[in-house]
């Protein structure tokens, strides 16, 4: 059965490494029949969470805000796979990307935890190789909203890896 994937990526290079795995990640999920949509968050206008706790009804435009984010809301609610993408900034995620997965508490509010549980996927690049605290952050946030894991790919040039973890969704 085909899924519907959607990609959060919180590079600030367009055509880097972690738009490789992307790119491999996404190819391999469209082989398998998988409908794929990315989002490549630093073009996009999403300020941070206000901590408001204004949560509407509305699970394609939830948040009290109206940016950019109601483009994630909007394909949200029927994703059955998120995948968060971003090279390794200090030892965790982007803040773009930090931004998106504090926003989605809006839509956690607006749908409940009976409509929000989803499967993940953490594509991850650097010129080190500590990934501990992002790694982290990515497995408390999907244990937290229970979420399904589905695997990680870490490291520059492992696009085959990303491929296969597509093509195995």
């Amino acid at each position: 059965m085909s899924k519907k994937i959607i990609i959060l990526n919180g590079a600030a290079r367009k055509n880097g490494s972690t738009a490789k795995l992307i790119e491999a990640f996404a190819d391999g999920a469209k082989s398998a029949g998988n409908q794929v949509k990315s989002f490549y968050l630093d073009d996009m206008d999403i300020h941070s969470c206000k901590g408001c706790l204004r949560a509407g009804k509305d699970s394609k435009s939830p948040c009290s805000q109206k940016d950019d984010m109601d483009q994630i809301y909007a394909e949200f609610e029927d994703t059955d796979v998120v995948v968060f993408a971003s090279p390794l900034y200090f030892w965790t995620i982007t803040g773009t990307l930090k931004t998106v997965a504090d926003r989605l508490y809006a839509e956690l509010e607006c749908l409940g935890y009976g409509k929000f549980p989803k499967k993940s996927v953490l594509l991850m690049t650097a010129d080190g190789g500590d990934y501990s605290q992002a790694v982290t952050w990515y497995r408390t946030y999907e244990r937290n909203l229970r979420w399904k894991n589905l695997g990680e790919v870490l490291g520059k040039g492992k696009t085959k890896e990303a491929y296969n973890l597509g093509s195995s969704i």
